[in-house]
């Protein structure tokens, strides 16, 4: 009788350790794989230098907008269009996928700096900046550029009738390019307003 115990269970321990191995091996093969992100890798020296230099060229065009100066504003634009045009996409370590966004962003960019130099009026080349700003933003985050932290500004009252518009800025001390050091109305009054909406640092720590 003991024996016959002894063998029931073993039994259902046989049985519950199987069932266990069973419903576990059930439960990994019914798991849905996890989508995998994009994969992006440290660019070469290459070509974050290339971007520091269409960034650079990017700030400049701001700094001229901030001193209402609309040939220096072209001088600059031509340059960052001129590097947009080249920026070696071949050193950009990333997904086939990031790789083409980021040529498309560039090829917005340059379409866009075409558009800033043909318009004759401030107010008309700071629109454009505003639309050129928000390709520059993207393509920053799409390359995720190391050479340095960029902040992303909003100005609420850029244009009377459409309100804000954005632009990005190497350091977090605000200078506003749509109103300037030389408003007709503000004069150099509003020149530190806006408000720092986002930062983009993917500087190697």
């Amino acid at each position: 009788m003991k024996k016959l115990l002894l063998l029931i269970a073993v039994a259902c321990v046989a049985v519950i350790v199987a069932w266990k191995l069973f419903s576990g091996n059930e439960a990994k093969t019914v798991e849905e794989p996890k989508d995998q992100p994009l994969v992006i890798n440290s660019n070469s020296t290459v070509f974050d230098r290339s971007f520091s230099k269409l960034l650079s060229d990017y700030y400049s065009i701001s700094k001229a907008l901030v001193e209402w100066d609309s040939s220096k504003a072209d001088i600059a634009a031509k340059a960052l269009g001129q590097k947009a045009d080249s920026l070696p996409f071949s050193e950009l370590k990333g997904d086939s996928s990031i790789i083409l966004t980021a040529q498309n962003l560039a090829t917005s960019i340059s379409s866009e700096i075409k558009g800033f130099i043909s318009e004759t009026s401030l107010e008309q080349k700071r629109r454009s900046f505003n639309m050129l700003t928000d390709e520059m933003y993207n393509i920053i985050r799409t390359v995720r550029f190391s050479g340095q932290k960029v902040y992303y500004i909003k100005c609420e009252n850029a244009f009377k009738e459409s309100g804000e518009a954005y632009w990005l800025s190497s350091t977090n001390k605000i200078t506003n390019p749509y109103l300037g050091s030389n408003h007709p109305t503000y004069k150099d009054s509003m020149v530190n307003n806006g408000d720092i909406v986002d930062s983009l640092d993917f500087v190697k720590k």
